[in-house]
């Protein structure tokens, strides 16, 4: 692609020195050219970053050159340099390195948005996770434990003992076991409350099937599919089922500002006393973002494949 000019902070917005970044799903998709970022934002891969503040545009009153920051991004996160509004950006929690900081704001955003303003998860209700391991299900363990909840999931035998450290009472291994009946015989025939689900077509029926009375499902990807040929609609009028599809990259910047708040006041207390913690699987050189990419296209990652900038 070749050099690519430093960006400029425009009115309200941080100029930042990129010192990690973390990988997603999307990056794969739009490097395959299935996901185009949205209009306005960097055509650059890399939805979130940590770093330094090393200029302010006009307007900015938060941040001050030089003071270390992590946040979400339309775009941009593979490069030395990247802007935010100063309302997106959030301090490092204390004691978290620049690794770690680059591994919170996409997994915590999407997992507190799904649990929170989604599924208005309660204390005391049972959510499923599928692909626990993933960044966004290591978060969303994490995050359903912090809220009261209590949590199950799905991931591979491999990582099962993961899940169970960040939380979770069960975790299911979904190339061995059916997960509706795992998950039958673990709450003695009552399903879940909330079900949080990247996997899309083949687990629609038993997610369905799996939602007790008023239960809600919180749709985030379709990694294994997009159309489901047919299902049975008789649970989602007879349980008054809740079904929510959410992206969070083409959101406006009013909303991911207020889910920035909202994530900060709940979540940057629990850093700081370590009852939350990002999960860094792995660490690449930048220059090495393709193995990267190989690695978490093999499903190798527990949390968050990181790279280091600079």
């Amino acid at each position: 692609m070749g050099p690519w000019p430093a960006p400029v902070p425009a009115e309200k917005e941080i100029l930042v020195r990129v010192e990690a970044t973390a990988l997603n799903r999307a990056d794969i998709l739009q490097r395959e050219g299935k996901y185009p970022p949205p209009p306005g934002e960097s055509p650059i891969l890399g939805l979130e970053m940590a770093g330094t503040v090393v200029e302010t545009g006009k307007g900015v009153s938060k941040w001050r050159p030089g003071a270390r920051v992590c946040g979400l991004l339309g775009g941009g996160g593979y490069a030395e340099y990247a802007v935010i509004h100063e309302d997106m950006a959030l301090p490092f929690p204390g004691g978290l390195d620049a690794v770690q900081a680059a591994a919170i704001p996409e997994a915590f955003l999407t997992a507190f948005q799904s649990l929170h303003r989604l599924a208005r998860l309660q204390p005391g209700e049972l959510v499923l996770i599928h692909a626990g391991a993933s960044g966004v299900g290591t978060a969303a363990i994490q995050l359903a434990r912090a809220m009261g909840a209590r949590a199950v999931a799905t991931a591979s035998a491999a990582k099962q003992a993961a899940c169970l450290a960040l939380g979770a009472e069960k975790a299911i291994d979904y190339r061995h076991e059916d997960f509706e009946s795992a998950l039958m015989d673990h709450t003695n025939g009552e399903g879940v409350d909330v079900i949080v689900d990247c996997i899309g077509a083949p687990y629609f029926q038993p997610n369905l099937n799996l939602l007790r009375t008023d239960g809600r499902l919180v749709l985030l990807a379709m990694m294994g599919g997009a159309k489901v040929d047919q299902f049975n609609l008789l649970p989602l009028l007879r349980k008054r089922l809740q079904i929510t599809g959410s992206t969070l990259r083409n959101r406006s910047l009013e909303y991911k500002i207020a889910l920035s708040r909202e994530l900060f006041r709940f979540a940057w207390p629990l850093f700081e006393t370590g009852r939350l913690k990002p999960v860094a699987d792995s660490v690449f050189d930048w220059r090495d973002a393709a193995d990267a990419h190989r690695y978490m296209e093999a499903n190798r990652n527990v949390g968050k494949v990181v790279l280091r900038v600079g």
